[in-house]
């Protein structure tokens, strides 16, 4: 019986992350300033269960295009841990020119491996 209630809150867990960031499985916001973006933690699950960052989630995953359309084929260019909430676009190789625009979206990664969906793009130019 112990291992279906594990199997059962596992599969919560992983099911209802698939579609969760901050705010009751809202998007998470993310906001770039100078050479920085920063974001706030989610704070639920999908389902309003309470996430707690240091104990839920491996981390997060960066991603930065020129067009505003994330998919599972792009790959992120930072994975910061599950702390942080903020992150040094200067530190993006290659570096990324100066003038352009590019887009950027967060997704979250939980500790069993599962991702969210990605954050709305925001625009910023270096």
């Amino acid at each position: 019986m112990r291992r279906h209630r594990w199997i059962f809150w596992t599969s919560l867990v992983l099911g209802t992350l698939l579609s969760a960031c901050s705010g009751g499985g809202s998007s998470s916001t993310s906001v770039v300033v100078g050479k920085s973006v920063y974001w706030a933690p989610p704070q639920f699950f999908a389902d309003n269960t309470p996430l707690v960052p240091s104990r839920d989630l491996q981390g997060y995953e960066i991603y930065v295009k020129q067009e505003n359309v994330f998919g599972p084929a792009d790959n992120p260019v930072a994975t910061p841990g599950p702390v942080d909430t903020s992150y040094n676009l200067g530190n993006i190789t290659p570096p990324l020119t100066k003038g352009e625009t590019y887009y950027l979206s967060l997704r979250t990664i939980t500790v069993y491996g599962m991702k969210s969906d990605f954050s709305p793009g925001v625009a910023f130019s270096p």
